[in-house]
């Protein structure tokens, strides 16, 4: 099935009016595949929570309209806790994940109300408790284990081995029962369970369905060997897209009904008083929704390649270089014509590794043709950079032919305004 693009003639006035590069999203799908999550990670047996992992991509328009689709939030700093406080999300919504949350990162969401903490190691929870006992606030607490779980995935996104710097090791088992002692000896503090996150971009559900099985018969362990009540796992995420034509991940429905039955089926079995269940999908729901506008400019050849350099690169979209992440382009200029040439794409960093697309297929393509790279939703804004002191993109959010600016672009005004003489 070919991958989808939107309305050329939307975009070429997108590019007139904001210039490039640009992000756009698509707000409608958006919206659509948050909904889907809702709508399917749901069971008569506990509740569901869908946390939106705002690693992926985060504004106040986004957060607002994940928000208003029902999903609560996975933030991994006090940067994007900030700003889903902006974007008026209470902490009671919120998941506060990280292997490393500094003192004032713990303290500022104490003081933001009674939300959810992800323990990631015996440190950090000793200086939460610290943290409760000075300002006196609730605050729920899940323990990060590391379930062992391969996926096939970049070795940079799996989270799951067991020499991996998230989480505890799921074998050590005196290490998760002094962090659960220690949390139940707080006033202040309310053990509810386990975190789970096996990486990125899983193409096979078989790898969730191998996640749970661990997962449950730890839970299994905890509760009838420790005498441990556990009312809360939270599953992670991880759900793949399509970034070309050869990808074929699972649908919404697919993952999410399967969890769901893999899960109701080993609370049956194994009489789990389990509660609430969650998962953390970002990049499913941005992903492939969002593409990034640029503009060609200067060609050259050389004995092997045929390059086309473009107005961004690595600045705004690191992913190639960081994890070989493959992308596919269109020449939104030349629409119809035939893609009868083959080109590297490359950037205007001054790096030798800045390729966005090692081997593009596109019409013959001209300096001031515009160059649409699809599947760049997630993580393209998020990991962007000064590099050479190139600003970032704005971010444009459609809904059929009409668009609005969300994120204005970056000035070289703005870069310098951190400056101190």
């Amino acid at each position: 099935m070919p991958l989808t693009y939107p309305n050329p003639s939307v975009l070429k006035e997108i590019a007139d009016t904001c210039g490039t590069p640009v992000m756009i999203y698509d707000e409608d799908a958006v919206r659509n595949t948050m909904k889907e999550y809702v709508t399917n990670f749901k069971s008569d047996m506990f509740e569901t929570n869908v946390l939106y992992a705002s690693k992926a991509f985060l504004c106040k328009a986004i957060a607002k309209a994940a928000a208003e689709e029902g999903l609560h939030f996975d933030a991994v700093s006090g940067g994007e806790i900030f700003c889903l406080a902006k974007a008026g999300v209470p902490a009671e919504k919120i998941h506060f994940h990280g292997n490393n949350k500094t003192p004032r990162e713990i303290e500022d969401f104490f003081r933001m109300g009674h939300g959810h903490i992800i323990v990631d190691n015996e440190d950090e929870l000793n200086l939460i408790i610290a943290t409760a006992e000075r300002v006196k606030s609730q605050m729920d607490i899940l323990i990060r284990v590391n379930p062992g779980v391969e996926a096939h995935t970049h070795e940079y996104i799996a989270t799951a081995t067991k020499d991996s710097k998230f989480g505890v090791s799921i074998d050590k088992e005196e290490t998760i029962r002094n962090m659960i002692n220690s949390v139940a000896e707080s006033d202040y503090l309310n053990f509810g369970g386990f975190h789970s996150h096996i990486g990125s971009q899983i193409l096979e559900v078989e790898a969730f369905a191998m996640e749970i099985r661990v997962m449950f018969d730890f839970l299994d362990k905890v509760a009838n060997s420790w005498g441990v009540t556990v009312e809360e796992l939270d599953l992670g995420g991880g759900f793949a897209i399509r970034y070309t034509e050869e990808d074929n991940p699972p649908s919404t429905e697919e993952v999410c009904s399967r969890i769901i039955a893999l899960c109701e089926e080993e609370v049956v079995q194994r009489k789990l008083p389990i509660k609430r269940l969650m998962i953390e999908p970002g990049r499913s729901v941005v992903g492939d929704a969002g593409y990034t506008l640029y503009t060609a400019g200067c060609r050259k050849s050389t004995d092997s390649r045929e390059y086309i350099f473009i107005d961004g690169g690595m600045a705004d979209n690191i992913r190639p270089a960081l994890y070989d992440a493959v992308y596919t382009c269109r020449n939104i200029s030349r629409d119809e014509a035939e893609a009868d040439r083959t080109y590297a794409i490359a950037g205007k960093c001054c790096e030798s590794g800045d390729i966005l697309i090692k081997e593009a297929s596109l019409p013959e393509t001209a300096p001031g043709d515009l160059i649409l790279v699809h599947a760049t939703g997630a993580y393209g804004y998020s990991m962007a950079s000064n590099y050479n002191r190139l600003g970032r993109p704005a971010v444009v959010f459609t809904s059929g032919d009409t668009y609005r600016t969300v994120l204005r672009r970056e000035t070289y005004e703005d870069m310098m305004a951190l400056d101190v003489e």
